[in-house]
């Protein structure tokens, strides 16, 4: 029996749907009806075309109406808005946008892939034509042209999410000055932990981008032809054009006036087959609700991975085939100028929020053999439960970042443990990594706080308490305790450490740092076969820097009010 589809909706998940479900059935008759008049574009590149990095908008369309007509036979009908879905007939009404004509369509299988749309907050005086969101092919237009016809000289972008953060480097690149404001203590909150942004901050305000964050804006005020954001700290920054980036909400109003069950933020409600309430309806993409593959918890979380592969199960549900959505595992990454952030799983504060168990591992490893020319570091976060499960990490650096996400998120997605990672045998040459790899030295580290060999204190608990009970151990060499310390510490080099062990007490826990952790980890091996007390900073001395850095900018920027 011919079978009808209705598809509402395109770009990630509904087109990926429309081409898979034509693969699997040549016979269905397919219809994909799109308010807009695009179907597949690349989202995530439409900062970079802002920006100049692609030069030709041609380059953002994947799929055309017209090939998806040709060589899948889907009727393709782009400004047609679906307005009402009538569960008991099985039917939707149609608006034909140019026209206004209105027209019933009959399915046998509805699939909702509407989307999110950005989130704007109320803000007094936040509106007119320099104030623009960016989610579409219409908002970029938006923006480029208004680049190209006001020549604004100051931007004001509004949410450090990775839109945000794109956004603002794109806009250096077309020569504004550029200013971020954020209510949270750090950029990419959802994804980073915030010793793993503050690497980011400085390198951001290196690049001459303005960051306020803990900040709001309160209201914007026009005055003599100038805009002004009002902050909450006081402070003001003129602009001519704002970009509004603080976050997406799910088009679900029309699942919900059908009665069909919602979930977390109002996303559509789906079963591991994609199914909504009604099992002749399925929904997939930015406007679902989702299960964490991690801790089973319902979620929100919109990325265009994650769309994608639901377009491809849910074609496959349609047609017939047995299909177990797993749920997702949030694995992002973002450019940052000349740095690279990623993240995969949990992250350290949401962890904290729950209540979980867990153990923290930092290490700085580099991102290839350091005798090649052009390493650099590489930080990773492992975050792992007392068991060797790993929860989530988090990778920032210059490279490499997006070979050790993906190594690490393979981990994660199979149920892998830190001695996996540990054991996992990887490529190697001298251009491309170590004979022990970053992933692998994450996985060494983690083992070693699991079995005991190495107890890890946080940054947080030096730098944020009062710790009479410890005392500070500098390992390194005078020339980098005189680049940079902590304020207190007791400097002993490594190699100097045996013949001075008298000088230390053994009465008080020992906390060891160096600069990344390796001569620290020798040293408090030292240490503790000599009968002491002792502990590793975790991440040492270039954790902990940007995060100085980072607090002496902040100070400074709340004593200047702007």
């Amino acid at each position: 029996m011919k079978k009808k589809v209705v598809i509402v909706g395109g770009v990630a998940g509904g087109a990926s749907a429309a081409a898979r479900l034509r693969r699997l059935d040549e016979k269905a008759e397919i219809i994909l009806l799109e308010k807009g008049d695009y179907i597949s574009y690349a989202n995530c590149g439409l900062p970079y075309y802002i920006g100049g990095v692609i030069k030709e908008r041609e380059d953002l369309f994947l799929q055309t109406p017209q090939r998806l007509r040709t060589q899948y036979n889907i009727d393709v009908r782009t400004g047609h808005e679906v307005l009402k879905i009538n569960r008991t007939e099985k039917t939707v009404e149609v608006k034909e946008v140019a026209s206004g004509r209105l027209y019933t369509e009959t399915y046998d299988i509805l699939l909702l892939s509407p989307g999110a749309a950005p989130l704007r907050p109320k803000i007094p005086g936040l509106e007119g034509e320099n104030v623009f969101t960016l989610r579409n092919v219409y908002d970029t237009d938006g923006i480029k042209n208004y680049l190209l016809e006001h020549r604004p000289q100051k931007a004001l972008v509004l949410g450090a999410s990775f839109i945000g953060l794109e956004i603002a480097e794109n806009l250096v690149e077309a020569g504004l000055e550029v200013a971020i404001v954020d209510l949270a203590s750090r950029v990419l909150p959802k994804n980073l932990d915030y010793e793993m942004a503050a690497p980011l901050h400085c390198h951001l305000r290196k690049q001459g981008i303005k960051l306020y964050l803990n900040t709001a804006v309160s209201a914007v005020e026009r005055r003599e032809g100038q805009v002004r954001a009002l902050l909450s700290n006081g402070g003001q920054i003129p602009y001519d054009l704002a970009i509004v980036s603080v976050g997406t909400l799910p088009q679900s109003q029309l699942a919900k006036a059908a009665g069909l069950e919602l979930g977390v933020n109002g996303a559509i409600r789906v079963n591991s087959s994609l199914q909504t309430s009604d099992p002749n309806i399925y929904a997939v993409g930015d406007a679902i609700e989702v299960e964490s593959g991690i801790t089973g918890e319902k979620t929100y979380l919109p990325l265009a991975g994650p769309a994608n592969r639901q377009g491809r199960l849910a074609a496959d549900a349609i047609s017939g085939r047995t299909i177990q959505y797993e749920g997702v595992i949030g694995t992002a990454i973002v450019k940052v100028f000349g740095l690279t952030a990623a993240s995969v799983g949990l992250t350290e504060e949401s962890l904290k929020a729950s209540g979980a168990h867990y153990l923290v591992a930092i290490t700085h490893p580099a991102s290839h053999a350091t005798y090649y020319p052009g390493a650099s570091p590489v930080a990773i976060k492992l975050l792992f439960t007392r068991e060797g499960r790993i929860l989530g990490a988090q990778v920032v650096g210059a490279q490499s970042v997006d070979k050790c996400i993906d190594v690490l998120a393979t981990v994660l997605k199979t149920g892998g443990t830190v001695d996996d990672l540990a054991r996992l045998e990887l490529a190697y040459a001298p251009p491309y990594s170590s004979a022990k790899s970053p992933v692998n030295i994450a996985g060494y580290v983690a083992g070693n706080i699991i079995r005991g060999d190495m107890k890890a204190v946080s940054w947080e608990q030096i730098l944020d308490h009062d710790n009479p009970g410890l005392v500070l151990l500098d390992v390194r060499e005078k020339i980098e305790v005189e680049a940079g310390h902590l304020e207190g510490a007791l400097h002993i080099p490594l190699n100097d450490l045996r013949k001075r062990l008298h000088e230390l007490p053994k009465d008080k826990e020992i906390v060891v740092y160096c600069q990344v952790g390796l001569r620290a980890y020798i040293a408090a091996r030292i240490l503790k076969q000599n009968g002491f007390k002792v502990s590793n900073l975790n991440g040492g001395w270039r954790t902990l820097k940007p995060i100085l850095e980072d607090r002496m900018a902040n100070l400074c920027q709340d004593k200047s009010g702007s």
